[in-house]
């Protein structure tokens, strides 16, 4: 996540922790550049021992990680709830944009936090309002240059760490080729998307949005009944085709940080055309989720957070993972069959009460790929940290 860990070590320390760093990679250590590093070389069998010694060397009160779900995060937060250190984990945010998510314990699949609806309704009355909140800019520029620094020195490096496979099911250079030929269609996929949006605004045609994610999420693979995503796409393309209403159409979008690697609008089609809906299944390879979501009957997601930005919108959602807002009241819990006829729109009063305490537990201002966005998330992650009140934004 570019200079998040060292901009958050540099507070950190400022304040007066005492901070380590483990780097599995070259990447690791391009962006760390403080005292402190611990270049890990070993393998991930070695991992456990080496991280325990870790903990009791160091004498370490609290382990901050981002994903928790990663091949050398999982077993270390095992080993850190049997000795009790706390475990903060980063994420992107539940809610977006402009929050992110640091959760004690787990995120997503792991969280902690219950499913009940009334719980919600009952702790968020006991809260204060949201304090004022504002929007921090986010640069895919940066992101993207950021993500190959990061990838170079990885590949460059992995001499030096023997030990160390990508948590990514692709090699760093494929990735590369990947979202080179897409950049080089950028042009095209821009125009088609401007097209379809525009024909969706203008047409009466009800329609189902259906966003993808990314097929190596850990959300995916291990908080969802899917092995990827083109089982997931076979699904609710089927599901639509023998139970979604005539007249309605189906919007596949592409996740934007797809790497370009599969061709996911040719499988969309493919899987239209076998299922006999080719007329009526639209894929969406660019553009701003939001409107699009706004306009829809209802979005089909496995677990990703646009789905909040439906219930956000009063757009009926159904989860066919395991979705931390994946709640009654909120979600629709009929299956995806029944999902498509007349979706009931979520309740205002139990989404805004989740969303009340999501922000209270969960959440802090920022985000991750500009200075103003990065400098929130620090103060804020400190603050939380020493268990402080959040400071103002």
């Amino acid at each position: 996540m570019g200079p998040l860990f060292r901009r958050l070590g540099q507070e950190l320390m400022r304040t007066g922790h005492k901070v380590h760093k483990v780097n599995f990679n070259g990447g690791d250590r391009a962006f760390w550049r403080l005292p402190n590093g611990i270049d890990y070389r070993g393998t991930l069998a070695e991992w456990p021992a080496a991280f325990k010694a870790l903990l009791e060397v160091h004498r370490v009160t609290d382990v901050v990680l981002f994903g928790d779900c990663r091949d050398h995060h999982m077993p270390a937060i095992r080993i850190c709830r049997d000795a009790g250190v706390p475990v903060h984990v980063f994420e992107e945010g539940y809610i977006r944009p402009d929050w992110v998510t640091l959760e004690l314990g787990g995120v997503n699949g792991h969280s902690s936090l219950p499913r009940d609806p009334a719980w919600y309704r009952a702790t968020a009355a006991a809260l204060p309002p949201v304090p004022p909140h504002s929007q921090v800019p986010s640069s895919f520029r940066r992101r993207a240059l950021e993500g190959l620094a990061y990838n170079a020195a990885d590949v460059l490096t992995r001499w030096y760490y023997p030990g160390w496979n990508n948590h990514r099911p692709w090699h760093p250079v494929v990735e590369g080729m990947g979202w080179l030929r897409k950049l080089r269609r950028r042009k095209q996929r821009e125009e088609s998307a401007a097209a379809l949006m525009g024909r969706l605004a203008h047409s009466q045609a009800p329609y189902f949005l259906f966003p993808l994610q990314l097929d190596s999420d850990a959300q995916i693979r291990l908080h969802s009944p899917f092995a990827g995503i083109l089982p997931a796409l076979h699904l609710v393309i089927a599901s639509f085709a023998a139970h979604a209403p005539a007249g309605t159409r189906l919007v596949v979008k592409e996740h934007p940080l797809d790497n370009g690697v599969r061709d996911w609008q040719q499988e969309t089609a493919d899987l239209a055309n076998r299922f006999g809906v080719a007329d009526r299944v639209d894929y969406l390879a660019w553009g701003d989720i939001v409107p699009v979501t706004q306009g829809s009957q209802g979005v089909v997601t496995i677990n990703s957070t646009s789905g909040t930005f439906a219930l956000a919108a009063g757009v009926p959602v159904v989860a066919l993972g395991h979705a931390v807002y994946d709640i009654a009241e909120i979600t629709f819990q009929g299956s995806i069959d029944a999902f498509w006829q007349d979706p009931p729109p979520p309740s205002p009063e139990t989404f805004a009460a989740f969303r009340r305490v999501l922000i209270e537990r969960c959440l802090i201002p920022g985000g991750f790929f500009s200075e103003e966005a990065l400098d929130k998330v620090v103060r804020h992650a400190v603050a939380r940290l020493e268990g402080r009140p959040m400071p103002p934004e």
